[in-house]
């Protein structure tokens, strides 16, 4: 078993893992214990509801507050947190438990896991992250209990802790469903500003990854000082939240009072990258901002976060770069610093596969199912973005339907480049150079 390890690239490693984690969680919320009727649970919904936990997705085929008991919904929260913190996280974290050292294979495996500059300090990376994670989690479960507890009494705690770790691991799954009122999200606490400005919190904080959070912590208000990739960031999460959540103010929401009509168009702003609860009814979205949406989910967070998607990072490059050609620069740059040819090939390559997969597996559903191309568009997207928002048809779908939707949950969850290197390590043909010939393009 070590000898094939060995032999295992880090990305081979990271959906491997993935993957033996999502299958592993299948099989144990396929038992009676896990459902609240306690009753066997069948291997395709089981592995539906666990893939959407590891991926941090949130897109469900069954109620996770009134079909999954006590202990199949910590079974769904564990999941959520390795898939959130990566199970490469979770395997060095063991290991350093144990008190093993940890090897260089291993560090290098956690640099590609979280998208760390250099293999130099990835422990003291690592116990960061898992510090900040516990403390960012405990503290919001302490701010939602009010609320929670107000409402659902002792078991308030229980739901202030679950719902915190989903809105950081950016899961979107909730428990408030009844077996009369199932599928709820958060749409009972669309008025109630403590809960939104928690939940979008949470989510935001997962989501801009943890080296942003480094340079937070490192250099605090000196934006100067940080490194281009956390301005980057921070400066285009900003513009993807205000930009979408003024068009929400002044078109969807425009009968809303004041307060709800601003709580609701940050929330719907902020969840789409990648969190998936709504506190708003979905299904009533204009045409115009359902696309926004879909823009928005495919985007996802950054690199190196429990978020999942396209990534902010990868946008950004893709407007850098065609900066670059409208002022006819040679080389695009932000903040002051020259891109890195690789940079720009990777986002257009992962440009493409985020528009092509989701739009492949919707025109499949579409047919399938016989369902408007639309809707099935705003579900791919959703997993592909391992966002979880959805107009209601993932759990009316067929297997196969629901098998793509897996497919590209677990893609937007590894990252597209990830299966690419993992698929073809060992495939090198960077030796062969052929004659340059000159094509037009535009």
């Amino acid at each position: 078993m070590l000898q094939i390890r060995r032999h295992l690239t880090s990305f081979q490693m990271m959906i491997l893992g993935f993957a033996g984690v999502i299958l592993l969680g299948a099989l144990v919320l396929m038992l009676p214990v896990s459902s609240s009727a306690r009753q066997w649970t069948p291997f395709s919904e089981s592995l539906f509801t666990s893939a959407s936990a590891v991926c941090v997705t949130g897109l469900v085929v069954l109620d996770t507050g009134s079909y999954w008991s006590m202990f199949g919904q910590t079974i769904i929260l564990l999941l959520i947190q390795i898939g959130g913190l990566g199970v490469i996280t979770f395997a060095v974290t063991f290991l350093m438990l144990s008190g093993r050292n940890i090897s260089l294979q291993e560090r290098s495996a956690m640099q590609d896991a979280i998208s760390a500059p250099a293999v130099g300090g990835i422990v003291r990376l690592t116990r960061f992250i898992l510090k900040g994670t516990l403390f960012i989690e405990l503290a919001g479960a302490l701010l939602l209990a009010p609320a929670f507890c107000r409402d659902y009494g002792i078991r308030g705690i229980w739901m202030s802790v679950f719902h915190s770790i989903s809105a950081f691991c950016n899961a979107g799954f909730d428990i408030l469903g009844r077996v009369d009122a199932q599928f709820p999200s958060l749409t009972a606490y669309a008025a109630d500003p403590l809960v939104n400005t928690v939940i979008m919190l949470l989510i935001i904080i997962g989501g801009i990854g943890f080296l942003t959070w480094n340079d937070i912590c490192k250099h605090r208000l000196h934006f100067s000082r940080y490194r281009m990739q956390s301005k980057v960031i921070l400066a285009t999460s900003a513009a993807l939240i205000l930009l979408p959540a003024v068009l929400l103010y002044f078109t969807d929401y425009a009968s809303l009072p004041v307060g709800e009509r601003v709580l609701a168009s940050l929330f719907q702003s902020v969840t789409p990258r990648t969190a998936g609860y709504n506190t708003t009814d979905l299904t009533a979205m204009t045409e115009t901002s359902r696309a926004v949406t879909v823009f928005l989910m495919l985007i996802g967070g950054a690199p190196g976060s429990t978020a999942g998607g396209m990534k902010v990072t990868t946008l950004s490059v893709l407007i850098a770069n065609a900066a670059a050609v409208f002022h006819r620069r040679k080389e695009p740059q932000l903040f002051g610093r020259r891109l890195e040819n690789s940079a720009i090939h990777n986002a257009a390559a992962i440009l493409l596969m985020y528009l092509l997969l989701p739009l492949a597996g919707a025109t499949i559903i579409s047919e399938i199912e016989g369902l408007a191309f639309g809707t099935c568009l705003y579900e791919t997207a959703s997993a592909a973005g391992t966002v979880g928002l959805t107009l209601g048809i993932t759990p009316g779908l067929g297997a196969l339907s629901q098998g793509i939707l897996i497919l590209l949950m677990f893609f937007g969850r590894v990252g597209g480049l990830t299966m690419i290197y993992a698929a073809f390590s060992g495939n090198d043909t960077a030796f062969a150079r052929y004659p340059k010939e000159k094509i037009t393009v535009g």
